[in-house]
């Protein structure tokens, strides 16, 4: 998410000096610096993304009757969405800072970055506090961009070679210790922690020291020289320059605006049930039940609970050997073959 600017040509008359030690900068008519592929590729993962949360949205309020999370392809798709944006910033910071390190300029795209992460973790917890976001994608990137400062300075090789290692150490190195609160962002624990986003250190650096790797092999040039772009080419590219505003307020607009429909046309779910349900479905996905038939197994025990008065014995007290019977002829019911 940081802003690729690259020296211009030479034949450029209109040049801006950035101090001792820096180079010489072209400034082309109209946005200097900037190139537009890379926002335009930027505007893809922003698109991606919100199609990414409104489909996580959807499922999370019930308003579809699958749980996006079940599915590899989804899951995929996320990962995906995730490694684009960080190998992006991986090019931005060569671009931004091949000619020499801006220290201002970099203290102040830090500090915005960090800022952002501040604002989603404390939106998450507000929403979400037993899976609030404590280290995502912004968490990662602010993070990123100063373990990424020496690799500016080194040949792409070492970019590309590290970034294997990084892939590999969490294959090779797990420990129970690394699983704490204050170590887990690592990435080298044993245990996933709950929450809405998780973006560590290893393996997910890598793909930040891919594309200053890819940078430095190929570096993008400025071409200002190039036609106007297209209608949707320009939506895209001007999403790609805005894409920190658009990822700290696509999220609340699409939740809030969902979270309004799904009160107008479902029935409301109180905690109790909601937290059955899910526990129900997760013991039923372990025994190897696929999603849509345990959503109706657990759907079905819930109603014929409460239809025949014995809901709010079950959150009681469910020890009772006769309850427990009653229970399972209840489950008996829900499994049986429809005639």
């Amino acid at each position: 998410m940081i802003d690729p600017r690259v020296p211009a040509r030479d034949d450029n008359p209109r040049r801006l000096r950035h101090g001792p030690g820096m180079s010489e900068t072209a400034i082309p008519s109209g946005r200097p610096g900037r190139i537009p592929a890379l926002d335009v590729a930027r505007g893809v993962a922003i698109v991606a993304m919100v199609i990414y949360h409104l489909g996580w949205n959807l499922s999370f309020l019930e308003l579809i009757p699958v749980d996006l999370r079940d599915y590899p392809a989804w899951l995929f798709f996320g990962h995906a969405i995730a490694a684009s944006f960080l190998a992006l910033v991986g090019v931005s910071l060569v671009l931004a800072h091949g000619g020499g390190f801006g220290r201002e300029r970099f203290l102040r795209r830090l500090a915005l970055v960090a800022g952002a992460a501040g604002l989603v973790t404390a939106g998450t917890y507000l929403i979400f506090p037993d899976r609030f976001i404590f280290f995502g994608i912004l968490h990662h990137i602010a993070l990123a961009s100063v373990l990424a400062l020496p690799f500016l300075r080194w040949p792409w090789l070492v970019s590309a070679v590290t970034a294997l290692a990084v892939v590999a150490l969490p294959l090779i190195v797990r420990a129970e210790a690394l699983s704490s609160p204050w170590l887990v962002w690592l990435g080298l624990g044993t245990r996933v922690p709950s929450t809405n986003d998780f973006v560590p250190v290893f393996p997910w650096f890598a793909c930040v020291l891919a594309g200053i790797a890819l940078a430095k092999l190929r570096r993008p040039v400025a071409r200002p020289e190039a036609a106007r772009p297209s209608p949707p080419l320009g939506a895209l590219g001007w999403m790609g320059r805005k894409s920190l505003p658009i990822y700290l307020l696509h999220q609340p607009i699409l939740y809030g605006g969902l979270a309004l429909l799904a009160s107008v046309l479902l029935p409301p779910v109180d905690r109790e049930t909601r937290g059955f349900l899910l526990s129900c479905q997760e013991q039923c996905k372990g025994t190897g039940g696929d999603v849509p038939t345990c959503a109706n197994f657990c759907g079905c025990m819930v109603n014929n609970l409460k239809k025949e008065g014995l809901w709010q014995r079950l959150l009681v007290d469910g020890q009772d050997v006769a309850f427990r019977l009653r229970v399972e002829q209840v489950t008996r019911q829900c499994t049986a073959p429809a005639p």
